[in-house]
């Protein structure tokens, strides 16, 4: 079986998931997916599942250390429709993070998010993805990508990479502020519509949003993130809570895969082409 699998494509294996996202289309599941305007929420990370010193095939991505040694790892780039108020999460076909044939660099998440984002509207040309993802994303670059293949989106933004964007809400008088309690927390957020995102794009025009809790013991934790979606005060609590639904794609997704049976990250045969990525695969597909 690995002889067989060592040769089979993985790109070939994408046809499967669409087959199966079919079924649940037709057979209405996706109805209770639906989020804010008839958005489906799509979270997107990367995630590994091999990695080693000694064992390696020619797509492994390689990591020299200082004292000589080499890890070599394979990794892919996930994209898992998920909702705030479900547990279950629909996954859609991975896109693989491998060296190419001839390649010297490694591949990396945003050179894959470059085939993934095509390819997952290529399949789904009618459906109305939001993309939620963490603050790796939140670049000029990966959002012109979303725009182009009409992908709306909720970033993660941190103010150490976003110190113009965080200076520029710091001082504007427009920012809008909604404050309420939840169980035991007193939630603010804070919006502003129309920022630039920072100083080189300043034709690239984001809106803002910030969540800070403060737990009745006096703990805080603070979350921000921007988003091409108008906020107002009527959709600011939708919206927060569908950026944070993106945790889904880490805990209902990648760490069910790694500790609830899949064993997704074991070594069941690395091969000499592609056999740990169809594996990899075949895992994912198995999980859908």
């Amino acid at each position: 079986m690995r002889e067989l699998l060592d040769e089979v494509n993985p790109a070939s294996i994408k046809g499967a998931f669409k087959e199966v996202f079919s079924k649940a289309q037709r057979g209405k599941v996706l109805e209770r997916f639906v989020y804010m305007d008839k958005y489906y929420l799509l979270s997107i990370d990367g995630t590994g599942y091999f990695s080693s010193h000694e064992v390696h095939c020619d797509s492994c991505c390689k990591k020299e250390h200082k004292d000589g040694s080499v890890t070599y790892y394979h990794q892919m780039l996930s994209a898992v429709i998920v909702h705030p108020d479900e547990k279950v999460v629909i996954p859609l076909a991975p896109e693989a993070i491998i060296k190419s044939d001839g390649d010297k660099k490694n591949d990396c998440e945003r050179n894959a998010a470059k085939r993934l984002i095509p390819d997952i509207r290529k399949d789904h040309p009618q459906m109305k993805f939001l993309v939620i993802e963490d603050g790796l994303a939140s670049n000029g670059p990966h959002i012109d990508l979303l725009k182009k293949h009409h992908f709306s989106f909720i970033l993660g933004a941190k103010p150490g990479d976003h110190e113009w964007l965080f200076d520029w809400v710091k001082h504007s008088d427009k920012v809008e502020t909604v404050t309420y309690r939840e169980g035991k927390k007193t939630i603010t957020l804070r919006y502003l519509n129309g920022v630039p995102l920072n100083d080189s794009r300043g034709d690239l025009l984001v809106n803002f949003l910030e969540c800070v809790e403060v737990l009745d013991n006096g703990k805080k934790t603070t979350f921000s993130w921007v988003t091409d979606l108008e906020i107002t005060d009527k959709n600011v609590k939708q919206i927060m809570k569908g950026a944070r639904a993106r945790w889904k794609i880490e805990n209902e997704t990648f760490n069910t895969l790694k500790t609830q049976g899949y064993h997704f990250d074991h070594n069941f045969g690395h091969g000499n082409k592609y056999l740990s990525t169809v594996l990899a695969h075949l895992m994912m597909l198995a999980f859908l």
